[in-house]
This record gives C-alpha cells, structure tokens and sequence, in this order.
C-alpha cells in the first residue's frame, strides 16, 4: 500500500451556538455557521451571525 500524499491537519472548535472555527495547518482559520434557508428552516435565532455552512466550503473548493 502506498503512502498518502497528503494529511488534513485541522481543528474545528465550537465559538458559540452553531458557530464553528476550523484552525488551519496554514495558521489560517474559517468561521462557519449557518445562514439564510437553513437559519429559517430550524428557526435558528441564537444572536450568531449568518456564516457558511461547512458544505458551502465545501462546495467552493471544488471550483477551485
């Protein structure tokens, strides 16, 4: 069996309510949450901004 090419080295932590922060091996972070359809769809009003979900990343970097 081959060795990986490469290995994720990040962290998500909780902030606050459906706030995420991903810590990046780059020293980078990414705030994620939820926003618009979904915010409403589960009547999410805990004061968090609107932020993208970890799929809108997701989606993104698939573009790249």
């Amino acid at each position: 069996m081959t060795e990986p090419l490469y290995v994720a080295r990040t962290t998500i932590r909780k902030v606050s309510g459906v706030r995420r922060r991903a810590h990046l091996p780059t020293g980078a972070t990414a705030d994620m949450g939820v926003h618009g359809p979904i915010r409403r769809h589960f009547d999410i009003q805990d004061g968090t901004p609107d932020l993208p979900l970890p799929v809108d990343f997701v989606v993104a970097a698939t573009g790249a």
